[in-house]
């Protein structure tokens, strides 16, 4: 089992910046990847990030590419997403998620999530 708690949200003006935590507990996070996905107003969950388990590999969504940074440290057992240039669109309820599966950019390929943290970014 691995529980996940996100921090870090909260609201911010268009243009500033906002950096995630997920803090992971239980076995083997060194041995996840680990994802950030986000669920916005009347939308359906989508991808946003993802970090595989060494940490040499990221994958973003086009729409965050060039403005999100995702991170881990496996020493800490967390993983972060440091989100800069946020605009409104980006308004919605991030989720960190773990996962054992080759695939990272789906929902699906994930075991574990946490409740979530508001990111509401004004215009």
């Amino acid at each position: 089992q691995v529980q996940l708690v996100e921090s870090g949200g909260g609201l911010v003006q268009a243009g500033g910046s906002l950096r995630l935590s997920c803090a992971a507990s239980g076995r083997a996070f060194s041995m996840r990847q680990m994802g950030w996905f986000r669920q916005g107003p009347g939308k359906e969950r989508e991808f946003v990030a993802a970090i595989r388990r060494s940490g040499g590999s990221t994958y973003y969504a086009d729409s965050v590419k060039g403005r999100f940074t995702i991170s881990r440290d496996n020493a800490k057992n967390t993983v972060s997403l440091q989100m800069n240039n946020l605009k409104p669109e980006d308004t919605a309820v991030y989720y960190c998620a773990a996962g054992s599966s080759i695939v990272v950019t789906m929902s699906m390929s994930y075991d574990y999530w946490g409740q979530g943290t508001q990111v509401t970014v004004s215009s």
